[in-house]
């Protein structure tokens, strides 16, 4: 007894010592430093979301060792999704927090709308310098590489651009640029960080035009996949278990431009196309790993966020079809990651449903920028770091038909956490409905199932109310110019 009362006291003291400790100590949360006040955006085309080397679905010879070093050390955005699947509809929807239908700019050859607002038009008002390096594409009726409202800095090139030695528009003034673009886009991003004004923050948006067809990989990277398998998805086979159910619109352009039997119209091997996008990626992902490298061996981690994604996923096959602009997983998911050291949870997954306009008010938000009434977005930073965000949200996706590519109708959807339902306009064909969480790969249209005929019904009034609500019941009409097929025969 004595031997135990002696020890009380000391093991009491002990407890008390490590109250207190704990007391003190600030928690997992307070000691995660104060929000960057610096942002890089790092925009790629046409990437699709499964198409990064830590995911399941990848292929297994796919390399992205600086895409996952940045899941590695940040938040990977599990359900990131487009409003439009197409480059400058969603383009203009990252820069303005809208949707197509409400910017204006509905397909690639749409100008901006005068008096356009960009949201790092707010951040230089904040004290922001800012950088515009890479892709603009809005507008194929305008030159498209004049410098834009909100950017202290400018380098752009028209339209989709070249692979090879780009033509730059640098702050007004013209000239050739030699060297593979995703590198000459790094190279000039890197070299305006290097010589930024240190006294202020800075936002530079890093646009790419890789991954974007016709895919043409450097020369250090050409044939790195050459004889990879192809792991063919299951829905890409000309069957009629596969077609089941399906718009006849989609079986059809299995034949056309963006099919797999006849792509490009016959001028692309599939095999071929599938492995020169994989190689393609190489070098934009050797590119995002210089700038995260810049920015640790600098010190600007400790206050910068990067923000890598897509402006559309992309199709290899599925359905029979390859490109974007359906409403199909493959087409309106992209890949999403968050990388700032300290303030973001290393190795962390986000499932929350996260849109292309949800960029601008996250980012507004981190710089303590008011958020714009007129954006249909809304900050997910409580999302990125980690933290509760219930709110419940279903995309409202778009797509209008082109002049140029009339072979996909006009589309829109509605694509909620377990079900999408799938309306065309000006089509005599099949709306579409899928549970996606049985039926992941989108093979069994309840369209016509009855025991779904409520639940289409409920999702079409509210994809309807969406539209109504957010001015999007006029579909807009565009002079035609040319068509894909006659492009290529002057070519």
């Amino acid at each position: 007894m004595t031997g135990i009362s002696q020890a009380r006291p000391a093991i009491w003291m002990l407890l008390t010592l490590l109250s207190w400790s704990a007391a003190l100590a600030p928690s997992a949360h307070a000691q995660r430093r104060s929000p960057p006040r610096n942002v890089v955006l790092i925009l790629s085309d046409d990437h699709r979301h499964d198409f990064l080397g830590f995911m399941p679905a990848a292929p297994d010879w796919l390399q992205t060792p600086s895409l996952d070093r940045m899941a590695r050390g940040g938040a990977h955005v599990l359900n990131a999704f487009v409003t439009t699947s197409l480059c400058s509809p969603s383009r203009a929807s990252i820069l303005t927090g809208r949707y197509a239908h409400r910017h204006g700019v509905v397909d690639n050859t749409s100008p901006v709308p005068a008096g356009t607002a960009f949201f790092p038009q707010r951040l230089q008002k904040a004290g922001y310098r800012t950088a515009y390096v890479g892709k603009w594409h809005m507008g194929e009726a305008e030159a498209g590489d004049e410098p834009r409202p909100g950017f202290d800095h400018w380098i752009s090139f028209p339209g989709q651009g070249v692979y090879q030695d780009p033509t730059l528009n640098t702050n007004g003034v013209r000239g050739r640029a030699k060297g593979y673009t995703t590198d000459v886009l790094t190279d000039s991003a890197l070299a305006w960080l290097e010589r930024r004004d240190a006294a202020r923050p800075f936002f530079l948006y890093l646009s790419h035009k890789a991954t974007h067809a016709e895919f043409i990989p450097p020369e250090r990277y050409r044939g790195r996949y050459a004889g990879a398998r192809i792991p063919y998805p299951p829905t890409m086979a000309n069957t009629e278990r596969n077609y089941r159910g399906k718009p006849r619109w989609v079986r059809e352009q299995r034949y056309g431009w963006h099919g797999v039997d006849y792509a490009y119209h016959g001028d692309l091997d599939f095999d071929t196309f599938y492995r020169r996008y994989a190689e393609t990626l190489l070098a934009l992902d050797e590119g995002v790993g210089r700038v995260l490298d810049y920015l640790e061996r600098s010190g600007l981690s400790k206050s910068t966020l990067v923000l890598y994604l897509s402006d559309n996923g992309f199709s290899l096959g599925e359905h029979g079809l390859i490109d974007k602009r359906h409403a199909y997983e493959e087409s309106i998911r992209i890949p999403m990651l968050a990388w700032a050291p300290g303030y973001i949870p290393p190795g962390s997954t986000v499932r929350q449903l996260v849109r292309n306009i949800d960029v601008a008010p996250t980012i507004m938000a981190l710089a303590g920028v008011d958020r714009s009434p007129d954006m249909d977005g809304r900050s997910v930073l409580a999302a990125l770091r980690g933290e509760p965000d219930d709110e419940p949200v279903e995309l409202l996706y778009e797509y209008y038909w082109e002049y140029a590519f009339p072979h996909t109708p006009t589309v829109f959807a509605l694509r909620g956490p377990r079900y999408k339902y799938i309306y065309y306009h000006g089509v005599w064909d099949q709306n579409e409905l899928y549970d996606l969480e049985t039926d992941s790969l989108e093979q069994h249209n309840l369209i016509e199932v009855p025991a779904f005929q409520e639940r289409a019904w409920a999702m079409r009034d509210r994809l309807f109310d969406r539209l109504e609500q957010t001015g999007g019941m006029r579909i807009p009409l565009r002079r035609g110019d040319w068509q894909a097929a006659e492009r290529k025969e002057h070519q």
